[in-house]
């Protein structure tokens, strides 16, 4: 029935393994940051893959979710079938929430079929020629579902039916490459040797029509142009700068100066909102205290 309902400790990859047996997949791609990450910590940390773009975001997958709030009361939220959501989705708010506002017990997702076939094509260009070409696919009826640039090759992922990849890369062109997989993976799992510098690795949101983002530092294209990862030891004052220039939003994903906040400053009326989901979910605070900002 293309959902499954399971408990928050299951392993990812015992997940992914048991889908893909069934030719079933999670559509948003989910990193697998080492044999012990699981699906629970995935949905609280709200992280999506290369396909998010083109299949959506982890929350667009959560039917439901049970969880103990900071009252010791165990909830549940949603359903475990697709079309079953009435009033305020509230499953969708624990999505990225970092457990601050309870602790998931088991949730319900919905899944996608496996695709036929699945081909990557490969180009050289500058990086504005890159985002250019990013943004045209983007717009256009291909089975699209990854697009990255770095180094100076922009790499474009078709998925879907054999013949609708088919005629997608006579459409394209390009140089394919044997093995996509070899490309996705270790950009999905943080293991491309461009993840594994000790300089504090910034996740910038951005449109995805943003020019090259000004900034000193090694960049990786990502979400077909969305999603900017930026190795720099520029100040966050700069970096969120620059980036809020242009409507976008900055984290501190990985090393660097982690007394302040890590995260991107909401602005004040979407703030006190959190503060107040938080004060409901949690009133005594006792629910990773100060994991988002410090009053969260």
């Amino acid at each position: 029935e293309l959902v499954v309902t399971v408990r928050a400790g299951t392993r990812l990859s015992e997940l992914v393994q048991a889908l893909r047996n069934e030719r079933q997949m999670l559509a948003f791609d989910p990193p697998l940051f080492g044999s012990l990450a699981t699906i629970g910590g995935t949905v609280a940390c709200g992280l999506s893959g290369p396909s998010r773009p083109y299949r959506g975001a982890v929350r667009d997958s959560v039917l439901g979710v049970g969880l103990i709030n900071g009252r010791g009361e165990q909830l549940r939220f949603g359903g475990q079938v697709i079309k079953n959501v009435a009033g305020y989705d509230v499953s969708r708010l624990t999505t990225g929430a970092m457990g601050t506002l309870g602790v998931i017990l088991d949730i319900s997702i919905r899944v996608h079929p496996l695709p036929e076939s699945e081909k990557t094509l490969c180009y050289e260009l500058t990086e504005n020629q890159a985002l250019k070409k990013m943004n045209e696919v983007s717009g256009r009826p291909l089975p699209l579902t990854g697009a990255c640039y770095y180094e100076g090759v922009l790499s474009l992922r078709l998925s879907g039916s054999t013949e609708g990849v088919s005629a997608a890369v006579d459409i394209l062109g390009g140089s394919q490459i044997p093995n996509g997989e070899s490309i996705w993976a270790p950009l999905r799992d943080h293991t491309h040797p461009y993840f594994l510098s000790d300089k504090p690795l910034w996740r910038l949101s951005v449109p995805s029509v943003a020019r090259s983002l000004d900034l000193a530092g090694e960049a990786f294209v990502e979400w077909g142009g969305a999603l900017r990862w930026l190795q720099s030891d520029l100040s966050p004052e700069l970096i969120r700068a620059s980036v809020s220039a242009l409507g976008g939003h900055a984290t501190l994903f990985r090393g660097g100066d982690r007394m302040g906040s890590v995260f991107h400053p909401n602005p004040r009326v979407l703030h006190l909102l959190n503060v107040r989901l938080k004060r409901i979910f949690d009133p005594d605070g006792i629910l990773n205290p100060g994991r988002l900002y410090p009053d969260i």
